[in-house]
C-alpha cells in the first residue's frame, strides 16, 4: 500500500459538494455544504474525495491544513499510477 499525496483548496460553505478544477499551483478543488466550524468542512471534504476517487473514507487522511483552506491529504492506494491519473482529470 502506498500513500499519494494531494494538494487540496477546500471552499466551505457551497450550494453543493463538488471536487474538481483546479487552484493555483494544482491543488485539487473540494466544494462542500459544511460550515468551517470545528473541523465540519475537513471533514466533509475527506468524505468529498474519497467518494471522487470512488474509495472508502479511511483510505484518505489529512496531513497538513487542519484549519486552513488549503490542505494537503494523503491517500492510501494498491495502485498510486491510476490513482495520479483519477486526480489529473479531476484537475481538468
Amino acid at each position: 500500500m502506498e500513500e499519494v499525496r494531494i494538494p487540496i483548496r477546500v471552499k466551505p460553505g457551497s450550494s453543493r459538494n463538488r471536487v474538481g478544477g483546479r487552484h493555483g499551483e494544482g491543488a485539487l478543488i473540494v466544494a462542500v455544504t459544511a460550515k468551517a466550524v470545528e473541523g465540519a468542512a475537513t471533514e466533509a471534504a475527506l468524505r468529498a474525495v474519497a467518494d471522487a476517487l470512488g474509495i472508502p473514507r479511511r483510505s484518505v487522511v489529512l496531513i497538513t491544513g487542519a484549519t486552513s483552506r488549503d490542505k494537503v491529504i494523503g491517500v492510501s492506494t494498491e495502485t498510486p499510477a491510476a490513482l495520479r491519473e483519477v486526480v489529473a482529470g479531476l484537475l481538468g
